[in-house]
Order: C-alpha cells, then sequence, then structure tokens
C-alpha cells in the first residue's frame, strides 16, 4: 500500500468518527444546558475546540503508526485505534440523542480501557504516536467523571438510572 494511502486511512476513520459522534451531538445545546452540573463542569463552548484539537491529536497518532506496516504489532495495535474511534463515536449517541446515562458511563469507561490499551501498543511501535493520545486519555478521564456526575444529578432525564447501582 503506498504511503500517502496508509496515512489517508486513520485520518478519514478519524474524521468519519468525529462526524458521526458530531451527529449524535448536533442537538445537544439546549440538552446540555438543562441538565444538573457540577461546578467543574466546563461550558458548552469549550468542547468544540477541545475535540478538534484532540481529533487531530488522533489522527496524527494513528498516521504515524498506519505508516510503520511492516511492524509486527501495527494490525493489532490498529485494530485497537478502529475499536476506540467507534466508541468514541457512539457516546455522543448515548447521552445527547438517546439520553441513556447509565450506558453512556459504561461506554465511556470502556472507552478509556481501549484508548489506554492504544497508548501502550502504539508506544511498542513509535512512543511518539502514543503521546499524542496522551491528552486524549486524559480528556476521556475528565469525560468520565463529569458522565457519572451528570447522570447521579439528572435521574429524570438521564435514563437507565438504576443500572450501574444509582438510585
Amino acid at each position: 500500500m503506498a504511503r500517502s494511502a496508509q496515512l489517508a486511512l486513520p485520518v478519514l476513520g478519524t474524521l468519519a468518527a468525529a462526524l458521526l459522534g458530531g451527529l449524535g451531538s448536533a442537538h445537544s445545546a439546549e440538552f446540555y444546558a438543562a441538565l444538573d452540573k457540577p461546578g467543574w463542569a466546563p461550558p458548552a463552548r469549550l468542547f468544540g475546540p477541545v475535540w478538534t484539537v484532540l481529533y487531530l491529536m488522533i489522527g496524527v497518532a494513528g498516521g504515524l503508526i498506519a505508516l510503520r506496516q511492516e511492524e509486527p504489532r501495527v494490525r493489532s495495535a490498529m485494530r485497537l485505534y478502529a475499536a476506540q474511534l467507534l466508541l468514541n463515536a457512539l457516546w455522543p449517541w448515548l447521552f445527547f440523542e438517546w439520553r441513556l446515562g447509565g450506558a453512556a458511563f459504561a461506554g465511556i469507561v470502556v472507552l478509556w480501557v481501549v484508548v489506554a490499551r492504544t497508548v501502550l501498543e502504539f508506544g511498542r511501535i513509535r512512543p511518539a504516536a502514543a503521546a499524542l493520545l496522551l491528552p486524549y486519555l486524559g480528556w476521556v478521564c475528565f469525560a468520565a467523571a463529569l458522565t457519572w456526575s451528570v447522570w447521579r444529578r439528572n435521574p429524570g432525564l438521564l435514563a437507565i438510572a438504576s443500572a450501574l447501582g444509582a438510585g
């Protein structure tokens, strides 16, 4: 495969995940404003710029790994990469569109695990690619805490309140 095609696949995959996730949060502003949030919750206007930077870093990281096709670990690392993109794209649908707080929290926990594994695998192939994913991993940590807090504060707006022991 040509180097440009190797680079294009993860970049296009990342763009597709961003667009799919964006569709799931397209009508989120009013809903997010109506939620009871902790004092440390960022304003809605911050999410777009943060995700833009993170998606750029995610795409570059994936591209750096894809360019190393000759290395044996690349195939499994790119499967993890694809899995985290799919999980990432699913979360806005779970939380904003379908308003499933418990499922969104479970999904983001799984996302964190997959991103962490991706960081480890990328680090074995190209440490710079792993380093590019560290802010993403940190943001997913923060987002998991925020998801938990918002879900617990809004049992009437976010379904499956009892799925993980909330009452």
